[in-house]
């Protein structure tokens, strides 16, 4: 949905490179970011031919980035995220008026593994572009799901890792962030 280079761009005038594994979703965010004035010079889109690959085939040779935040598949498969949403019709004392209580495609939504898996090879993989992206951060769901990520975190050595909590009304969540560069200010 290109919310964050919308909300990045609209509030501090940032520049974002966008990628996905799916070409409805990029075409999806193509339509976005022709329809709102100033993303177009903003916002540049890249197809991600692997889906085991993060960052490799979209980071380019001599690029260089702030940060890059990520949004992961929450869920471990489709009946996984099913259940969630059918809990969460429940506990808002309301009947399911669709099987999900959120949007967005498959590929998006659950992955092998779920959020702990995705997040826990971008950690991995962050290693190999240490010294072009300052600052790696991805949205974590599930506070249960932190020991497994800051496990990745401690286990490769990485010199500066945080948890950045985040309350919004009810909704309770956090992202996790890293960088390979020690002193750097987030």
């Amino acid at each position: 949905s290109c919310i964050y280079p919308i909300i990045g761009y609209g509030e501090y005038g940032w520049g974002f490179v966008g990628t996905d594994v799916d070409p409805v979703a990029l075409a999806s965010a193509t339509r976005i970011v022709q329809a709102n004035a100033g993303l177009a010079a903003a916002v540049e889109l890249r197809m991600q031919p692997s889906k085991s690959d993060l960052f490799r085939n979209v980071v380019k040779s001599g690029e260089r980035f702030d940060f890059v935040v990520c949004n992961p598949p929450f869920h471990s498969s489709a009946e996984e995220a099913s259940a969630g949403s059918q809990r969460k019709w429940k506990n808002l004392g309301k009947k399911p008026s669709t099987p999900l209580n959120f949007g967005g495609q498959g590929g998006e939504l659950w992955c092998p593994g779920g959020e702990v898996a995705f997040i826990c090879r971008m950690v991995e993989q962050s290693r190999e572009f240490s010294d072009r992206i300052s600052w790696f951060t991805s949205l974590v769901s599930k506070e249960a799901n932190l020991a497994a990520i800051k496990d990745a975190i401690v286990k490769i050595k990485i010199p500066d890792a945080r948890i950045l909590n985040m309350d919004q009304g009810q909704k309770k969540s956090r992202a996790v962030a890293w960088s390979w560069q020690r002193g750097l200010k987030p």
